[in-house]
């Protein structure tokens, strides 16, 4: 039986702040402030975990990863996510949520992760 992944209906507050600190690594200040204030204004989608790293051209962390296994755990006891923050480029910038991501794979490489796109 396959575990369901639950997911917040908007992301935390804080997921905003981690989105334009890892934006302002690709982007310049501005840029990275803008990006983070449209992510917060874009409306949420469904991608499947494993085409959102794909696009982002990203690796699937180990279940034991201390973040990824601490989403396992909050998956397996029914507790919802927050939403992933995505930025499209090529490739993709995940701005904010891959070990989510990482531990929705887990679960089930075709799950659908709840994002907001930009």
């Amino acid at each position: 039986m396959t575990t369901e992944v639950k997911w917040l209906d908007a992301p935390e507050n804080h997921d905003y702040d981690a989105a334009f600190d890892y934006l302002e690594l690709h982007l310049t200040t501005e840029q990275a402030a803008q990006g983070a204030g449209q992510l917060r204004e874009a409306s949420q989608v469904s991608k499947k975990a494993k085409d959102i790293l794909r696009a982002a051209n990203l690796k699937v962390l180990p279940a034991d990863d201390p973040h990824v296994a601490h989403d396992l755990k909050k998956i397996r006891k029914g507790e919802a996510l927050s939403p992933v923050l995505i930025v499209r480029a090529y490739p993709a910038i995940v701005a904010d949520g891959y070990h989510r991501v990482c531990a929705a794979y887990h679960i089930e490489p075709n799950t659908n992760v709840a994002c907001h796109l930009l």
